[in-house]
């Protein structure tokens, strides 16, 4: 063989072995970052997005202060358990509940800043169910803060509320049978305003966004218009319950977040046999009459929702929420099985995941982790992603402690305690 065609067969032979010894490099790089990034982020990428980005130069940072005013009823468990993991992916502080309130602020008490934890303050993002008063929160919130809230359909969601909370509101308990279209068809009957917790059987939402349930926009229009103006005064969004993909995405756009952000596992669902398959046509128009405030802010923020949709691009917004409905599919698939289930607590062995049961009327659903779970950070990425309200917070909160330096320090004391919260079982009832 002539002496250059030698040495061009040697120099390939070099390369052809620094490209494999490079491949390797590369693929134990690249498994370390894997690694690293199931630590940090608890799971990958899982698509790149597939709409233009966001018109800005230069791109925003992720905004981490947020306030998400949980309203009853709506799916926001599922959007509090965003949030929570968000907050932990990224060392955020997350504002909780004093333990005189439980696992809410003092609910259905106005809020206030003195409801909060001292542990988890300042903080960066509160999740948690309270009263909305605009001056507490801007109190306790730093400046910046985004305002977000959701609403859903108000004849579904009195169907829900009547269902969740029979045991625990007066006037849904004198009801025969537990009767939703009893109720419906003269609740002048059953309600009684004022009452302990009657605000979960009258305008529930307006009770939430700190408005006065007992108003009839029949009777005086102006109020109801006067609390939509309160209200997008504070919100920069008002999601959807019923287009929950699509309201993730306007949420993450208007954050500067990943879609791998708002990845969500559906929590706190009632079993079918809990809920009705339906609502009669006829029971859904009574259920709005009688909560017509609710249905004024409903029919308005979901007017509102669609011209925010149309102003992003709606056939972009549609096609990143059926990227992430296909991506949430693939992760729960992940965590919980090729086939996941939705199960009742008495069937899910871990105990970190078995939902709270409002009484024994009620069954809510759960996931569970397939063989024990095993751990790692795959697994605890999992057991997070469904982890229901009560253990998170619990979670969150021993967890603030720590990182505070205040595990040895006694919770003070409320100078008023509040009323027993809504989500305390009867004594009767724990563990069931």
């Amino acid at each position: 063989m002539p002496p250059i065609l030698q040495r061009l067969q040697q120099a390939t032979k070099m390369m052809s072995r620094r490209k494999i010894l490079l491949l390797v490099l590369g693929c134990s790089t690249i498994s370390l970052l894997i690694h690293q990034g199931a630590q940090l982020s608890w799971y990958p990428k899982l698509f790149p997005l597939s709409c233009p980005p966001l018109r800005e130069s230069p791109p925003r940072p992720k905004h981490m202060t947020v306030a998400f005013l949980k309203t009853h009823k709506t799916a926001g468990t599922t959007v509090q358990n965003i949030l929570f993991r968000f907050a932990e992916r990224h060392n955020l502080t997350v504002a909780l509940p004093h333990p005189s309130c439980e696992h809410q602020f003092c609910y259905p008490r106005n809020f206030s800043a003195h409801f909060v934890h001292p542990a988890t303050r300042p903080p960066h993002v509160l999740a948690s169910h309270l009263r909305f008063n605009r001056a507490e929160l801007q109190r306790l919130m730093p400046p910046g803060t985004v305002y977000v809230t959701i609403l859903r359909e108000p004849a579904a969601m009195f169907e829900s509320l009547f269902s969740y909370y029979n045991q625990y509101c007066p006037a849904f308990r004198r009801v025969p049978n537990a009767s939703l279209e009893a109720f419906l068809r003269a609740p002048e009957v059953y309600y009684r305003p004022g009452e302990h917790f009657a605000m979960l059987a009258h305008n529930t939402l307006a009770y939430d966004l700190g408005g006065d349930n007992e108003r009839s926009p029949r009777d005086d229009a102006a109020y109801l218009a006067g609390l939509i103006r309160q209200v997008e005064e504070v919100f920069s969004l008002v999601m959807i319950a019923e287009y929950f993909d699509e309201s993730l995405v306007l949420l993450r756009r208007l954050l500067a977040w990943d879609l791998d952000d708002v990845l969500y596992a559906k929590l706190n669902a009632r079993a079918t046999s809990s809920r009705l398959a339906s609502i009669p046509a006829a029971l859904a128009r009574a259920a709005r009459t009688w909560n017509a405030l609710d249905a004024g802010l409903y029919d308005h923020f979901n007017a509102t929702f669609w011209r925010r949709v149309a102003r992003a691009g709606r056939a972009c917004v549609e096609r990143e929420a059926r990227e992430l409905r296909e991506a949430r599919l693939r992760l729960v698939r992940r965590c919980f099985g090729d086939e996941p289930v939705l199960r009742p607590a008495a069937q899910i062995r871990t105990k970190q995941l078995q939902p709270w049961q409002p009484s024994r009327k009620v069954d809510i659903m759960g996931y569970d982790l397939p063989g024990g779970g095993g751990a790692g950070p795959a697994t605890e990425a999992c057991l997070k992603l469904a982890m229901p309200e009560v253990q998170y917070s619990n979670y969150l909160l021993r967890k603030q402690k720590r990182r505070g330096g205040l595990r040895a320090r006694p919770d003070p004391v409320l100078d008023n305690p509040p009323p027993r919260p809504i989500r305390a079982l009867p004594r009767s009832a724990q563990g069931t």
